[in-house]
């Protein structure tokens, strides 16, 4: 495996507390690990943090497939996959390499529960 980074954005929040740290995984297995704030979409924390394979060009609206992340398993049960005839459902049904276990990190607001949340990106979105 290779080396991480961890980045932090913004510190502790108001209350002292550590934020969540999610583990960005690039296709060829770089990892960036960044705290992102409650609240806030992992797209948004992968943006801010300008971890390589999370364009984003549409800004967070889901209306591309270019924060396109895979989930484990563990965390696919925990998060869940996009609701049938959704937007994010649409979305990845154009994503060249779209898998049973693909989201939009734009649609994935993080929470207490995602603290260690680990994504990894597809070979086409390097």
């Amino acid at each position: 495996m290779l080396a991480a980074e961890t980045r932090r954005l913004g510190g502790p929040d108001a209350q002292g507390r550590t934020m969540p740290k999610v583990t960005y995984v690039e296709y060829n297995g770089n990892e960036h690990i960044v705290e992102v704030p409650l609240g806030t979409s992992v797209m948004r924390g992968a943006v801010d943090n300008n971890v390589p394979g999370i364009d984003a060009d549409c800004g967070g609206e889901c209306a591309c497939a270019t924060c396109h992340v895979y989930l484990g398993p563990e965390w696919l049960a925990k998060i869940g996959t996009p609701a049938e005839g959704s937007q994010e459902a649409s979305m990845l049904s154009f994503a060249a390499v779209a898998q049973p276990n693909s989201r939009l990190s734009c649609q994935i607001t993080m929470t207490p529960d995602l603290d260690g949340l680990v994504v990894s990106m597809p070979e086409g979105q390097h």
